[in-house]
């Protein structure tokens, strides 16, 4: 534990007073307070407890050092100390089993980031609005390094506090190799919350806080090497090349890299040869999506596109060619982490937090790890295999 030269934490609270209820921590950026930001907990949901937290220096270190510059290279024993020092904090007033988001803001977006890299299985959330990670600060951003960490990231097009470089950093590593399931907003004006961001923002609290209650939160983060029984060696390989483009916007669909349409069509015939499979239109996707049904299979509803028609995957149309569908948790991390797909926007929200898109396969190799990953899905479904944390 780093020594921590900081008094109490100062805060500020809102909301409700039940030690149990979830907690959403409001953290600020340079030229403001504690008191200031609390303001923000009006606009969102009801519910939570909210508390907002003063940056513990006023210049020149830790929170506050990202409060005041919000971009370049941080001293690692700096930050390290102000984190164990917010830590001190929450694991007194959150307790293992509390669900905590952070909403940060600018500076208070670069401190939220730092504490989730470091530690995402600690929180069930984080926003990180108008802000950077806090990159080269000696924490990792590895593929998958925040796979099922919901989070909603927020930019204005014209931001000039934020070097755009490091925006634009933030936003593909966050919609890409994080493996987090990730919901954007960007819209034209610079560095400031708007009516529309807080709308948004209130909505992506109410609906994770409420996936939470329902089924708790999946441990967040990366995990050990996760076994395929479903792949030739019991092993997800890494796929080749850089990632493809894939939409940040509803729908989200593969935009370069598609499939060629007659390997398309293969894994189409293939999947639906799988035992029990039924196909047509997907009940959830675009137009021309084609929706695979099982006849039989899991009472688990988080194993499934649509638990109320057990549709457990779709192959969206030819310009595409990417499917949707579910995986147990450790699979679906490790699809993030080896390049195969990401999470959709929405899991762990709205859906499933083993919802995910898979990437359409390039050649007859990738074909084969495509139909791999896809009958995974099918066994999760069918009840055949079981997810690591429940064995």
């Amino acid at each position: 534990m780093s020594t921590q030269p900081f008094a109490p934490p100062v805060v500020a609270t809102y909301g409700a007073t039940d030690p149990s209820a979830p907690l959403v921590v409001l953290l600020h950026g340079r030229g403001s307070d504690e008191r200031e930001i609390l303001g923000l907990a009006g606009h969102l949901p009801a519910g939570p407890a909210y508390a907002a937290v003063r940056a513990p220096i006023a210049e020149g270190g830790g929170y506050a050092w990202f409060a005041n510059r919000g971009i370049g290279r941080p001293v690692t024993e700096s930050l390290r100390a102000t984190m164990d020092w917010f830590r001190t904090w929450l694991d007194d007033v959150a307790p293992s089993g509390r669900p905590v988001l952070l909403v940060g803001f600018s500076g208070g977006a670069a401190f939220a980031g730092g504490l989730v890299l470091d530690d995402p299985a600690r929180y069930a959330g984080a926003a990180v609005l108008y802000g950077t990670l806090p990159f080269d600060a000696g924490l990792t951003t590895a593929p998958g390094g925040l796979a099922h960490l919901p989070v909603f990231v927020a930019q204005g097009e014209d931001d000039h506090v934020i070097p755009r470089e490091l925006l634009d950093r933030t936003w593909d590593y966050l919609l890409s190799e994080s493996g987090a399931p990730t919901v954007a907003h960007r819209q034209h004006g610079g560095h400031q919350l708007t009516a529309g961001t807080v709308h948004e923002l209130g909505g992506w609290v109410a609906q994770r806080l409420g996936h939470v209650a329902r089924h708790a939160a999946t441990p967040a983060g990366p995990r050990p090497e996760a076994t395929w029984p479903t792949l030739g060696g019991g092993v997800l390989p890494e796929r080749r090349g850089p990632r493809p483009d894939v939409s940040w916007t509803i729908p989200q669909q593969q935009e370069s890299q598609n499939a060629p349409a007659d390997l398309q069509e293969r894994l189409f015939e293939q999947v639906r040869g799988l035992a029990g499979v039924d196909v047509g239109p997907s009940h959830i996707s675009v137009a021309g999506a084609r929706g695979f049904t099982l006849r039989e299979g899991s009472t688990d509803e988080l194993a499934y596109l649509v638990p109320q028609v057990a549709e457990f995957a779709h192959l969206h149309p030819g310009y595409d060619g990417s499917l949707h569908l579910v995986l147990p948790p450790d699979l679906a991390a490790d699809v993030s982490a080896k390049g195969w797909g990401r999470p959709h926007m929405w899991a762990g929200t709205r859906l499933s937090p083993g919802f995910m898109l898979v990437h359409g396969p390039r050649d007859d190799d990738e074909l084969a790890t495509v139909l791999g990953i896809v009958t995974a899905g099918h066994a999760y479904a069918t009840g055949a295999l079981v997810p690591a944390a429940a064995r």
